[in-house]
């Protein structure tokens, strides 16, 4: 089964975005126009970014003093990926976007994350875009967004540093006024930055005329103190080159220099950086002003103080971008593996007696420790593929759904976007091992892809959020907040699928009795790990918590998938198998992750540091 047949079942048979175009917004659009886009990007994927994801993971990028020095094949790619219109593909059609369901936009962009996650495509950009959209003036969106979404310029995001990591209250890069007339430029109060930026991706290259650097950063007073804490955080435009008012470049280059390029396990294709903002390299004068400045130029976006709330438009995004990405390399290690599994011959059947040595070699897929980890990695990647597409559809129902769809949305976005990251960087990673294991010692090899795949995918659990941390925001925010309105309108969503399975046979009955049971669970563990309001008791096994979470909510997702996949093909036999496969082996997990929980459990907290 190819990944576009899941795509569309999902897509269509599922979630039904057909229905999508009954609104305002999607009305230009249909089956055909859905299927266009589609057949596109699966071909750009296939014909421009497949064949180089080795190319890519061996000629990393270099820098030659001068400029980052990438393989044709990465500008031939990010050029295919422009022509198709993906950049703007969500956005109004007066500004030259598609208008198209995000639902359709996330499933496209699966083909080129499958593809070659490490080419990459335009997550980081449309992300940038989106949020000047958002919380930018008309003439920072013309300059710099609507840039972004044409393919002329790309877009990075700027946050960590490297004292700092993920702690962002400790960020140390400084803004200050750029002279008298720091708040006359008519792209926004205009700042000096100076400071140093860790881990931004695709933070400099060739592709395109122009790099967007959204920076945080930090606002002294008069006494030249900042405020401590994310409340003194501020947001900054910072771009490459200078660019005038109508977007043209104007031949001066910013004060942003390339420090030196992290050589990586994996994602080796796609650039990354450690960039310095106002070091005296390319000292810039101020427009209207004569004479150089210090530091970088940047141009302050919304209000000062509100950086990190903005900066949360594009994170979010980002953090769907991320469990998409892991999703689709997961995949790639199950297809990889399938087709190794089909054609590797190896042992014998088991027979009565022992083996017959005289009797053909079966192939390893006859084997049914083979079928298991096929199975898991089928349940793990399809399954993270539904609760992907399934998010993005909430964004739909979000942006275009009445008062109480749209409120519905956000507060199921809220309570699941820590899952999206966290469930697919974990599990479709422990996917691509087993891939390896498959291949058996071939799989440890550079001569098959499943190497690269597990390579690429650790990064997963890392960036855009840490595993932990998107624990911590799970347990001690989302499912608290609003008076636990997300988790119980979750729970809502939940129980009615649970309603409508129960009498469509034994075997949906079963399992929506055993997820019945993981919910109330889940509940019960909530409520006790709160029960004494120490935090530090709360979250001690947050991470334990988030996995039992996670695997509550791809329970429900797969009950979902079941209950639309009860004809007798081949391919809905086998994602009722695989829904099988992950009530039987993968639910009752939960049951040791909630113990730790419920009790408390502070085994790990109350280690003392000389005793490790």
């Amino acid at each position: 089964m190819s990944l576009r047949t899941t795509v569309d079942f999902l897509l269509h048979d599922w979630l039904k975005v057909n229905e999508l175009n009954q609104r305002e917004r999607f009305a230009d659009h249909s089956r055909e126009t859905f299927d266009a886009v589609l057949d596109t990007c699966e071909r750009i994927a296939r014909d421009k970014f497949a064949p180089f994801n080795r190319t890519v993971d061996v000629q990393e990028p270099a820098f030659d003093g001068e400029k980052v020095i990438l393989p044709e094949c990465t500008q031939d790619a990010h050029n295919a990926y422009v022509a198709s219109g993906m950049l703007s593909a969500a956005q109004d059609f007066d500004i030259g976007g598609m208008q198209l369901p995000y639902t359709i936009e996330a499933a496209a962009n699966a083909f080129f994350a499958c593809g070659s996650v490490s080419i990459g495509a335009g997550m980081l950009t449309v992300g940038n875009a989106n949020l000047l959209m958002a919380h930018g003036t008309e003439l920072q969106k013309k300059v710099f967004a609507l840039n972004e979404f044409s393919g002329r310029f790309t877009g990075t995001m700027c946050l960590s540093e490297p004292q700092a990591g993920s702690s962002l209250s400790d960020i140390t890069t400084r803004a200050t006024p750029d002279g008298e007339e720091f708040g006359t430029d008519p792209l926004g109060p205009r700042y000096r930055l100076k400071g140093n930026k860790m881990w931004i991706s695709t933070g400099d290259h060739e592709l395109s005329e122009n790099i967007v650097h959204l920076v945080l950063a930090k606002i002294p007073d008069a006494q030249g103190k900042t405020i401590p804490g994310v409340k003194g955080i501020s947001l900054f435009i910072v771009p490459k080159k200078l660019v005038d008012l109508e977007s043209q470049l104007t031949g001066e280059r910013n004060d942003v220099a390339l420090a030196g390029l992290n050589h990586k396990l994996g994602w080796r294709g796609t650039v990354n950086t450690l960039l310095n903002f106002g070091e005296g390299k390319y000292p810039v004068r101020s427009p209207g002003l004569n004479g150089k400045g210090a530091g970088a130029i940047g141009y302050l976006v919304g209000l000062p103080g509100q950086g990190l709330r903005y900066m949360f438009h594009m994170m979010n995004e980002a953090r769907i971008g991320v469990g998409m990405a892991a999703t689709m390399l997961g995949l790639a290690g199950y297809y990889a593996s399938l087709d190794y599994a089909k054609s590797r011959p190896q042992g014998r059947p088991i027979i009565a007696g022992g083996k017959d040595p005289a009797s053909p070699q079966t192939r390893i897929i006859e084997h049914a420790d083979i079928k298991r980890m096929l199975l898991a990695q089928k349940a793990y990647g399809e399954g993270a593929l539904a609760l992907e597409l399934y998010c993005a559809r909430l964004v739909d129902e979000q942006h275009t759904g009445d008062a109480q769809q749209a409120d519905e949305a956000r507060l199921l976005l809220e309570v699941l976007t820590p899952i999206a990251k966290s469930w697919p960087s974990e599990w479709c990673l422990e996917a691509n091992s087993l891939a390896i294991q498959i291949h058996g010692g071939y799989g440890y090899t550079r001569d098959y892809a499943v190497e690269q795949y597990w390579r690429d995918n650790r990064l997963n659990m890392i960036h855009e959020g840490t595993h932990g941390i998107q624990a911590l925001d799970l347990l001690g925010r989302k499912v608290l907040m609003e008076e636990g309105r997300g988790l119980k309108l979750l729970a809502e969503r939940i129980n009615a699928t649970i309603e409508r399975a129960l009498p469509l046979g034994k075997e949906t009955a079963v399992h929506a009795n055993a997820l019945a049971q993981a919910l109330q669970r889940v509940g019960r563990a909530t409520k006790m790990a709160w029960s004494t309001d120490v935090p530090a008791e709360a979250l001690a096994n947050a991470v334990p918590y988030m996995q039992a979470f996670g695997h509550t909510v791809l329970a429900w997702i797969w009950l979902e998938v079941e209950l639309a996949s009860l004809s007798d093909s081949a391919a809905n036999m086998g994602r009722r198998h695989a829904a099988h496969f992950f009530f039987h082996y993968e639910l009752p997990k939960i049951s040791a992750w909630l113990n730790v929980v419920e009790t408390r459990d502070m085994t790990c907290a109350n280690m003392a540091e000389d005793s490790f």
